[in-house]
Parts: structure tokens; sequence; C-alpha cells
């Protein structure tokens, strides 16, 4: 008997437990899921990309998130 024909009441701990973990497994996935999963990068992209590891790897500083925000807000006087 598969879970959709049964009661809450009508399960046993184990068969509640996998229908919860199941659930939980599947509401994770959802929300933490890579959406890009499967899709490639544009030509433009990956040059961008390899262009910026490769700048990185000779010793340049890529801006992290932070910092790029805080000059954003720096030059836009908020």
């Amino acid at each position: 008997m598969g879970f959709g024909e049964m009661t809450v009441a009508e399960m046993t701990a184990i068969e509640l437990k996998t229908l919860v973990q199941s659930a939980v497994r599947e509401t994770l996935q959802d929300i933490l899921g890579d959406p890009d999963a499967g899709l490639e990068l544009s030509p433009e992209f990956e040059e961008r990309l390899q262009r910026a590891v490769s700048y990185a790897a000779s010793g340049g500083h890529l801006l992290s998130m932070r910092e790029l925000a805080d000059q954003l807000e720096d030059t836009s006087g908020v």
C-alpha cells in the first residue's frame, strides 16, 4: 500500500518517519537545488570567467560582493 492510500493514523512509526524524511528531502531540494543545473554557459561568459580565473591566479584581486556593494554605495552617494 502506497502512502497516498493510507492515513497517518494507519502508518507505522517507520512509515511516518520515511514519509516525513521524503517530504523534507524534497522540500530542501526545491529550496536549495541548483536552478541552473543542466544549462550551458554562453561562450562569452566562459571567456569572461576564464579571464577572471587567470587574473586571480596571477595575483590579481577580484572584488567580493561586499566590496562591490561598498564601492557602489560610495559612488552613488547613498
